[in-house]
């Protein structure tokens, strides 16, 4: 079939890559896509906000399946345009995407389905803000309600520093609309987890965890990020478990979706926090995570196409028969132009990528990437790189990763040089 993936991100690549593989892709499309999709997919430079636009090249194309990758087309109902065209889509409806465009609606529905969370308030006047974190006290975490690129989240460690937090997110400064409204909830202290699911309807797949990095600097230092590296499995995870989050988050939302009315088919991506007290949803996420997915590509054996479009057809048996995973750990190291996650420099050279991916194991995504006039890749975002590789271990995985990084050439970005550390650590120590 002839295939179009939305997006331009790591993730979007890592989809296509794998995409690409199958027997089953005949064609495959990215729009807009990145200088690095463009080595496996046409890339379209049409605006996805724009259905019409969309809808119309699907039908051009004779497309069989489209995969929306990242979360704010889905917010903004894309998924539901394209069905409603009768076109073959994998991504939840609008409806179903609130979980992740309003962190207020997520938190509503979390405790009204005795799903474990943080405690929080959620407010859109400081002045009681303020009050409420008077109240609870500090450290404490300040999000806004809607998207912002996951930089919406600030742990403040003081009282003053979380109100001034909270008025400047208020005022539109900081986030513009996506901070008009503002949930305040607990710092909770634990070990991050990410997990994964699909869904259709009160059918769930449980795909695998992985541990992502927030923060910008080594050790877990500096502001939260979008995510500056991630590996999987995460070494956290025995099977039992994933037997709670799959029970307790990943099938209790899809369940709560069909009690409100609005069914989610897609991916379920929650983040978790292992705390002492048992686990706590931080997050739920309507697609798949970014830098999370690379690493989950690299480890996926089935057929990406099969599993996806027996999907977004309903047909959970022939998805689920094709999942297979490898028995080796992937690991993501991403490469940000400096700066990020403030304000960058674009335009800048970048060099050494094809003998990156000529490491063996290792895999160069592009996320923040375009050609310039002279066919040369350079940087176009924050988060621009996503280096990639399999190890036999987390061990094995990261030293990899970080040879293929020391063969880039890029003296305007950087990376963490500590992903996977907690995994390393933890089977050092076993």
């Amino acid at each position: 079939m002839n295939i179009v993936v939305i997006g331009a991100g790591g993730r979007e690549h890592a989809l296509c890559w794998k995409l690409k593989q199958s027997d089953q892709c005949e064609a495959l499309y990215c729009l807009p896509g990145n200088a690095g999709i463009q080595q496996v997919a046409q890339c379209e430079p049409i605006d996805v906000t724009d259905h019409h636009a969309v809808i119309e090249f699907c039908n051009a194309h004779d497309i069989g399946l489209v995969v929306i990758g990242p979360e704010s087309p889905l917010v903004d109902g894309l998924a539901d345009s394209l069905r409603a065209d009768g076109i073959l889509t994998f991504g939840p409806s609008a409806a179903a995407a609130q979980i992740e465009g309003s962190k207020a609606f997520m938190k509503d529905l979390l405790a009204k389905y005795d799903i474990p969370t943080a405690f929080y308030g959620r407010f859109t006047d400081a002045d009681a803000a303020c009050a409420y974190i008077e109240e609870k006290g500090a450290p404490i975490v300040i999000k806004t309600d809607g998207l912002a690129a996951g930089k919406g989240v600030i742990i403040a460690e003081t009282i003053e520093e979380a109100k001034a937090t909270a008025r400047t997110m208020l005022s539109g400064e900081a986030f513009g609309d996506a901070g008009r409204e503002i949930v305040v909830e607990e710092f909770l202290v634990g070990e991050e987890v990410s997990y994964f699911g699909l869904a259709h309807g009160a059918e769930v797949i449980p795909l695998t965890s992985a541990q992502d990095h927030k923060a910008v600097g080594d050790g877990d230092t500096g502001p939260n990020t979008g995510g500056m590296g991630a590996y999987s499995p995460a070494h956290c995870v025995d099977p039992a478990m994933e037997q709670m989050i799959i029970d307790q988050t990943i099938q209790k939302l899809a369940d709560a979706c069909v009690s409100e009315g609005h069914p989610f088919e897609g991916v379920i991506f929650v983040g978790l926090m292992l705390t002492d007290k048992g686990l706590k949803v931080l997050e739920y996420n309507v697609r798949f995570g970014d830098p999370e997915c690379q690493a989950l590509m690299m480890r996926l054996k089935g057929d990406l196409v099969t599993i996806l479009a027996a999907m977004a057809r309903g047909d959970v048996d022939a998805a689920r028969d094709e999942i297979q995973w490898g028995d080796d750990a992937a690991l993501c190291v991403v490469m940000a132009a400096r700066g990020y996650p403030g304000m960058v420099l674009k335009g800048t050279v970048i060099g050494g990528i094809e003998d990156a991916d000529a490491i063996e194991g290792a895999t160069v995504f592009h996320a923040g990437t375009a050609h310039d006039a002279e066919g040369r890749v350079i940087a176009v975002g924050g988060r621009v790189l996503g280096v990639t590789a399999l190890g036999h271990d987390f061990a094995a995985a990261q030293k990899t990763a970080y040879e293929a990084v020391d063969e880039i050439v890029w003296p305007e970005g950087f990376c963490r040089r500590d992903i996977g550390w907690r995994a390393v650590k933890a089977a050092k120590s076993a």
